[in-house]
């Protein structure tokens, strides 16, 4: 079941994986399966090759921000306090751009369009992080998706979202009738879902880290185990 897989890598796999670095940030392409926590009982994740990209600097690098285990794609590091200070300010500000892509199953009637629903939890429980729409709710969450190509049974769809919830993109995929690839929590078969990864994948980020510079803009090439779907999908007629 590939949603609990957290796979142990070589060190020159996260070496290679690096897609952005300078003095104040490293970009990373984060596999999928690999959670950035402890998670789930399982002890093996980022933390463990944190220490392998210092580049001579004395403190290892720290998150930004956090992808689901599922989730593939780029991830920002702060190299050291003053850099984490203004990615904080940035994130909060809401200055910080994430484009997406996912594989959804079905067809989306409409080539683009706005996801304007809420969220809420499932459950009161503080460790329970799964989320549902809920139009009475007051966390607000709000998508951009236009679709990039339709295939028989799936759809490839760009996201962009203008705010930052737990689970946001998965819960809003599933609203619309059309949930992630690989899934296994809000999919219409879990049990099907968990036998592929999760097709999501944080396929650019634009960041305005230095006021008088243009934004840098880092893109992450699609995974394997995306591709290897798209090229058997077959396009739709």
């Amino acid at each position: 079941m590939f949603y609990k897989i957290s796979e142990k890598l070589i060190d020159q796999e996260i070496l290679d994986r690096l897609l952005y670095r300078d003095a104040m940030i490293l970009v990373l392409n984060k596999p999928s399966g690999l959670p950035v926590h402890p998670a789930n009982g399982n002890k093996h994740n980022l933390g463990h090759y944190l220490h392998l990209l210092r580049f001579g600097l004395p403190n290892t690098p720290e998150l930004a921000h956090r992808l689901d285990l599922g989730t593939s794609g780029c991830l920002i590091l702060a190299r050291h306090a003053q850099a984490a200070r203004r990615l904080g300010e940035l994130f909060t500000a809401g200055l910080i751009k994430k484009t997406y892509y996912a594989l959804v199953e079905g067809q989306l009637t409409d080539e683009a369009g706005r996801i304007d629903i809420p969220l809420s939890k499932q459950s009161p429980d503080k460790r329970h992080w799964w989320m549902k729409a809920d139009i009475n709710s007051t966390l607000k969450a709000i998508t951009d998706f236009r679709v990039l190509e339709r295939f028989n049974d799936y759809t490839l769809i760009e996201l962009k979202p203008l705010t930052g919830r737990t689970h946001q993109l998965r819960v809003h995929c599933e609203a619309l009738g059309v949930p992630i690839v690989g899934d296994y929590i809000y999919g219409k078969d879990k049990e099907k879902a968990k036998l592929t990864r999760l097709c999501l994948h944080a396929s650019e980020i634009e960041i305005p880290l230095y006021p008088k510079r243009e934004p840098l803009i880092v893109r992450a090439p699609l995974p394997t185990h995306m591709n290897e779907l798209l090229k058997n999908a077959g396009n739709s007629q």
